[in-house]
């Protein structure tokens, strides 16, 4: 149940961020736009959390998605939500600021 429990969240195995971008990878922020507007890493796209599901067609599934929000918690969510659509490839950055400082 714990391990569950952390790998909902993205406290499972180390993910090496840098090797996915590398490999392609989209970054999705799923806050809201006036969030995104305050601050986002450059590159990612904003889809907030409550429209994800108008968005599927657009996103690749055959490449890695690295979701972000501001605390980590939204960010779950919208992993959860893309694995059960389909998308095999999905990690839980947390929170955006924190997944920046790991990406540069």
């Amino acid at each position: 149940m714990i391990n569950a429990i952390k790998q909902i969240f993205g406290f499972g195995p180390k993910v090496d961020y840098k090797e996915l971008m590398k490999q392609d990878a989209t970054i999705i922020d799923v806050r809201t736009k006036a969030e995104y507007q305050q601050g986002h890493i450059r590159g990612s796209i904003n889809i907030p959390l409550n429209n994800l599901s108008n968005h599927y067609s657009k996103l690749n599934k055959t490449k890695p998605i690295i979701t972000c929000c501001a605390s980590g918690v939204r960010s779950a969510q919208a992993k959860s939500i893309l694995k059960a659509n389909g998308f095999a490839e999905v990690y839980n950055g947390g929170g955006w600021s924190n997944l920046n400082s790991k990406l540069n």
